[in-house]
């Protein structure tokens, strides 16, 4: 690909070598033409896309004709359509706008209920001038405006109004509860918060549930494997004869300090099945292994035959000692005769 342009043609079949791979969103992705001939398998689905492209360095963008066969097209919460679908977050912005509202509301409520305004009384046997009011307007101005630090004043009382301030947090929690009762996740995971081992033991693994779904449901068949084929249709990975097969880490794995604790625990109850001698005649070793310390039978065999192979070593120890191999007899060097000179000889 040389220029710009060549982003609207298909791309040609043979090995190819991939260059980069760039995401995009709706809003700089849209569809500029769809296949509209019904003998097409690809009939009713885009053909054209119109990419915006940004260039960084001049902060301008232009607009870049891209054929299908170059985009991976990604739906999300589609139902009928195979090409618009829902945005995951449609349902919760609201609740989500609101959240901000209610947090910059509350840091606004604070401003100004932190420093309450002032309701004067006038003493009623005190008969306030026209000069007497303007000085103490002016007065209170400047007590406002932080000019001064003190106020006088003849015949009036001043009372500081009361502070209206208010907890958010009750206004907050119920926003929450509503995303996280429209998104699935957690409000204790959504929010960071752990409340008791048991609760937040439970959130994790409603989490990891929920994670995990999303993994078969819309990484794997919607985003990975459509990537993984077209990079297979184009040459770019070499073709496979068999189904391949994806591998995702185990969410449900535990964590090295369980991995301590339950091993101390299995060592604590094998040290107390070995003390008494009649542990084995009541429940065999390897029940004792499956039901006891949770091994499976994978892992029991395994066990056997390391245990095979360290008997096995002990006695071919054993023998080489018992019979050992004879060292080979040391060899002399023989001194070959030599020949007599004949005195008669040149």
């Amino acid at each position: 690909m040389k220029k710009v342009e060549d982003f609207a043609k298909p791309v040609p079949t043979g090995i190819r070598k991939l260059l980069y791979i760039k995401p995009f969103s709706e809003k700089t992705a849209i569809i500029d033409s769809f296949e509209d001939s019904p003998s097409n398998s690809r009939y009713g689905y885009p053909k054209m896309y119109g990419i915006e492209v940004a260039d960084v360095a001049s902060g301008a963008s232009q607009q870049v004709k891209v054929h299908y066969t170059r985009i991976i097209h990604i739906v999300d919460n589609s139902l009928e359509s195979e090409i618009y679908g829902t945005p995951r977050l449609q349902a919760v912005f609201n609740r989500l706008y609101d959240i901000e509202k209610v947090a910059g509301g509350d840091a606004e409520m604070f401003w100004r209920g932190a420093r309450p305004g002032y309701k004067g009384t006038v003493d009623k046997d005190y008969t306030m001038t026209p000069e007497a009011m303007e000085t103490l307007q002016n007065d209170i101005e400047e007590y406002e405006n932080d000019l001064r630090r003190f106020l006088i004043n003849e015949g009036v009382t001043l009372e500081g109004l009361e502070q209206q301030l208010a907890d958010p947090k009750n206004h907050l929690d119920v926003q929450l509860t509503l995303v996280s009762a429209v998104t699935g996740i957690p409000k204790r995971i959504l929010s960071g918060s752990e409340r008791g081992e048991l609760s937040s033991t439970q959130d994790i693994g409603e989490w990891k549930t929920y994670v995990k779904s999303r993994r078969e449901s819309q990484s794997e068949p919607q985003i990975i494997r459509p990537l993984v084929d077209r990079f297979i249709e184009l040459g770019i990975l070499p073709s496979v004869e068999d189904e391949y097969h994806i591998d995702w880490d185990d969410l449900f794995a535990i964590s090295e300090q369980a991995r301590v604790e339950i091993g101390k625990a299995r060592a604590n109850a094998l040290r107390e099945y070995t003390y008494n001698p009649l542990s084995s005649v009541i429940i065999p070793p390897d029940g004792f292994k499956e039901y006891f310390l949770g091994f499976d039978r994978k892992q029991i065999e395994y066990m056997k035959q390391l245990d095979t192979n360290e008997i096995m070593g002990e006695l071919k120890s054993i023998q080489d000692i018992m019979n050992p191999v004879p060292a080979p007899a040391p060899v002399s060097a023989v001194k070959k005769p030599t020949k007599k000179k004949d005195k008669n000889s040149a």
